[in-house]
C-alpha cells in the first residue's frame, strides 16, 4: 500500500507525533523506491536529525550518497537561518546608503531570534530544494519534524506568498502615487527626492527591491502549487497504536485538510505482533481499541501496519531488509 502510493507521487512528506518512527519509515520507503530504479532524494527537516544515525554515516546539508539511486541530506535550521540572514544583509547593504549599514546589521542580528524566522528560512530552502531536486531526481521524500512544527510549515507557503504579494502591491501603489506627483509637473515644491523625483540611484534601488519581492513571490507560489497538487504530492502520517498519537493524528489530518494538502495513507508503526505471548496479546488488544478510534475518525484513509521488530533498524542493510517488506 505505502509503496504503491510512493511510486505514484513525485513528492512525499512523512509526519506525525515525535518518537513514532517517521525517520525509519521515510528512509525505508525511499530505499524501496531506489531499489525499483528511481533516483530519490531523502530530506530531513527535523532539527533533531536522525538520518545520519539511522544509516550510520555523517549526512550534512548537501546530498550524500547512501546507496545506488538514493541520496540524503539534513537541513540544519541554524545554518539555514545564518545563510538566510547573510543574504538579506548583503542585499540591504547594496540597497541602503553606507551610513545606514550599522543600523541594518543591528536589525538583522535582532531578526535572528524573531518568531517565525527559522520557519521562513527553512521554507525558502525547501522551495529551492524542491525546484532544483525535481530536475535531478525522480522523487523527493521529506522526513519532517513532529506534528505541530510540520503543520505550521505546511501552511506557511500560502501565508508567505500572501505576505509577499501584499508588499508588492504596496510598492506598486507607492509607484503610482509617485507617478501622479511627477505629472503635477509645475509645482516643484510638492516633489521631494523620494516621491516623484528620485534620482537614478534611488530608482535603481526601487527596481532591485521589486525584483527581490517578485523572486520571493515566484518561489513561494511555486512551492505552494507543488504541495497542493494531489497528483504530485502526498502526506503520510506515521503513528503508534497508542492514545496520544492517535488523537494527534486526527488533529494533524484536519489541519492538513484545511490547508488543502492530500493525506493518502496512515502508517501504524511498531504494532505488537499476534501470537507472541500473553503480554503482547494484551498489548495488541489495547492497540485495537485505539485504532478503532482512528478508524472511526478517519474511515476512508488506507492504513498500513508495520509490526514491532526484535532489533533496532540501524544501518543500510537493516533498512534494505525492511524496505523489501513494504510491497
Amino acid at each position: 500500500m505505502l509503496l504503491e502510493l510512493a511510486k505514484a507521487k513525485k513528492i512525499l512528506f512523512f509526519g506525525g507525533k515525535g518518537g513514532v518512527g517517521k525517520t525509519t519509515v521515510s528512509a525505508v520507503t525511499a530505499t524501496a523506491c531506489a531499489e525499483l530504479g528511481e533516483k530519490v532524494l531523502l530530506i530531513s527537516t527535523d532539527p533533531a536529525h536522525n538520518l545520519g544515525h539511522l544509516f550510520g554515516r555523517k549526512i550534512g546539508s548537501k546530498p550524500t550518497r547512501i546507496t545506488a539511486g538514493l541520496d540524503a541530506l539534513e537541513l540544519d535550521p541554524h545554518e539555514i537561518v545564518n545563510l538566510h540572514l547573510k543574504e538579506i544583509s548583503s542585499a540591504l547593504h547594496r540597497l541602503m546608503p553606507s551610513n545606514l549599514y550599522s543600523e541594518v546589521d543591528k536589525h538583522v542580528t535582532l531578526a535572528k531570534d524573531a518568531p517565525g524566522m527559522h520557519e521562513a528560512a527553512m521554507l525558502e530552502r525547501m522551495a529551492d530544494v524542491v525546484e532544483d531536486g525535481l530536475k535531478d531526481y525522480d522523487k523527493i521524500i521529506f522526513d519532517t519534524a513532529p506534528s505541530g512544527h510540520t503543520a505550521r510549515l505546511m501552511v506557511l507557503p500560502e501565508i508567505m506568498s500572501a505576505w509577499t504579494e501584499g508588499l508588492i502591491k504596496r510598492r506598486e501603489k507607492a509607484d503610482r502615487f509617485a507617478e501622479f506627483v511627477r505629472e503635477l509637473g509645475e509645482d516643484t515644491s510638492m516633489q521631494d527626492k523620494t516621491i516623484g523625483n528620485a534620482d537614478d540611484s534611488e530608482q535603481e534601488r526601487e527596481s532591485q527591491i521589486r525584483q527581490i519581492l517578485l523572486r520571493r513571490r515566484h518561489k513561494f507560489n511555486h512551492l505552494r502549487e507543488r504541495i497542493a497538487d494531489s497528483d504530485m504530492t502526498s502526506f503520510v502520517i506515521v503513528l503508534a497504536a497508542e492514545r496520544l498519537p492517535v488523537l494527534e493524528t486526527i488533529e494533524l489530518h484536519e489541519q492538513l485538510k484545511q490547508a488543502n494538502i492530500s493525506v493518502d495513507c496512515l502508517v501504524v508503526n511498531k504494532r505488537a505482533p499476534a501470537d507472541s505471548g500473553e503480554f503482547l496479546k494484551e498489548r495488541q488488544e489495547q492497540e485495537e481499541i485505539h485504532l478503532a478510534t482512528l478508524t472511526g475518525a478517519l474511515p476512508v484513509l488506507p492504513k498500513q501496519d508495520i509490526f514491532l521488530r526484535a532489533h533496532d533498524i540501524v544501518g543500510l542493510p537493516a533498512v534494505e531488509a525492511m524496505a523489501k517488506q513494504l510491497g
